[in-house]
């Protein structure tokens, strides 16, 4: 392929959910690729054979040719730089670039002229060309669309989900030039059986990227809507939506907690930037609003429905099960199940916390509440199911109510049992 390079050195920075199946697919391919994290007890396990997400097995992590490091030293060979670096919010719902210009920072003094570097972060457009690429033309010396070569390439990655790994995945390539990008494509051509896209501008592929997640996030923030007026009208909000549909083109989206690293995060980039160009978005933040709120919204309810069996919330013992962001994996990040545990404790409520994915220690230090190993039973005045993880599902409704006292309520959030089984459901 026309601008493939087979001396390239590829090192991937950040081996989280996204760097590392990317190192390991690039070193498939026959790259030479480092994969590159700060964390020093990560890369450790690491080279254990052991990734703590739990998306990557023993064996891949054995079997690879890909190198994993620590030290910043060993950046210094490398033709194309890889970011794979989380762009988190602030306490002001700001985009926070810290970790990516601390990135850039990192991998500046190791620059040679015709080096590329590729951002997978999510980023409002622009940041790549008016951010990234001066702070590496600052740091390095080099100039920049010249020495040194730019390029963008959003990742698509879903924890948990098998399924839609990386390589099943259409992915959007772009770059500051027509020959840049063809070295862009040489690099992921190989890597991605579903194909690449060339995106015509940068920018095009960072406003594309962001508005994926900015599309489901006001999706769910209206079937969010419509479970707070069908609550008030004392109607299940998954059988309304089951019936609408039948409609041929009603869209399957559920209630929930919209949390993780990108649905709950990404809208926050777009808006930022609409602003600096002096347009105040409106959907977009309604629908933030409604799906920050919906923790709240279930610590309210199940309140009420104690209330109404005469359980004191102030004497009364929940366990809530379930706290990463979503379903059989392992990923804590702006999970809003913390929001639900803060809520129940301002009404007073003694919580348990179950979560056979989560680490306990992560929890603690991050968010600061304690996890319950085994949870007793006849032990719970009410039971939150806030996850679906497969081991709850296999449990049932009935050995859930188990873990209960009699007349203990039972609110399923991920709407996994059926409305009979559960006393709340969103």
């Amino acid at each position: 392929m026309a601008g493939q390079t087979p001396g390239e050195k590829i090192a991937v920075l950040g081996l989280g959910y996204v760097g590392l199946p990317l190192a390991l697919g690039l070193a498939r391919a026959g790259f030479d690729t480092l994969g590159f994290d700060t964390d020093a007890a990560h890369i450790a396990a690491l080279l254990e054979g052991h990734d703590r997400a739990g998306e990557v097995s023993e064996q891949s992590l054995r079997t690879t040719a890909a190198r994993f490091s620590d030290d910043p030293a060993d950046l210094a060979d490398r033709s194309t730089y890889i970011l794979g670096i989380p762009t988190p919010i602030t306490a002001a719902k700001a985009p926070d670039l810290g970790p990516l210009r601390a990135a850039c920072g990192m991998i500046a003094p190791y620059l040679a002229p015709g080096d590329l570097v590729i951002l997978e972060s999510t980023v409002y457009p622009g940041v790549t060309e008016e951010v990234c690429g001066p702070l590496l033309a600052d740091e390095s010396g080099l100039r920049l669309f010249d020495d040194i070569r730019l390029g963008y390439s959003p990742e698509r990655v879903n924890p948990g989900d098998a399924e839609h790994a990386l390589e099943s995945l259409i992915k959007v390539i772009s770059a500051q030039d027509g020959a840049t990008l063809d070295r862009v494509e040489a690099i992921y051509a190989p890597v991605i059986k579903a194909g690449v896209h060339r995106a015509s501008s940068i920018k095009t592929a960072e406003a594309a990227k962001v508005i994926e997640n900015t599309q489901r996030d006001i999706n769910i923030a209206l079937v969010n809507e419509f479970s707070l007026i069908f609550s008030r009208l004392g109607l299940d909000t998954l059988e309304v939506l089951e019936v609408a549909g039948t409609k041929w083109n009603f869209l399957p989206f559920r209630p929930g907690l919209v949390g993780g690293h990108c649905i709950g995060v990404d809208p926050y980039y777009l808006t930022y930037r609409a602003e600096q160009e002096g347009y105040h978005p409106e959907v977009i933040l309604a629908g933030r609003r409604i799906n920050d709120n919906m923790g709240r919204h279930v610590v309210q309810e199940l309140v009420k429905r104690m209330l109404e069996r005469k359980i004191n919330p102030s004497m009364a013992r929940v366990l809530v099960m379930g706290f990463t962001f979503k379903e059989n994996c392992t990923d804590i990040r702006n999970t809003r199940v913390a929001d639900i545990l803060t809520e129940l404790r301002d009404y007073s409520v003694t919580v348990d916390l179950h979560d056979p994915w989560a680490d306990a220690e992560a929890i603690r230090q991050e968010y600061g509440f304690d996890m319950t190993a085994t949870p007793e039973t006849g032990t719970y005045d009410a039971i939150i199911v806030a996850v679906a993880h497969h081991q709850f599902v296999e449990m049932g409704a009935k050995e859930i109510r188990a873990l209960g006292r009699p007349g203990a309520v039972l609110f399923d959030i991920k709407g996994i049992f059926d409305k009979t089984e559960a006393d709340l459901r969103l």
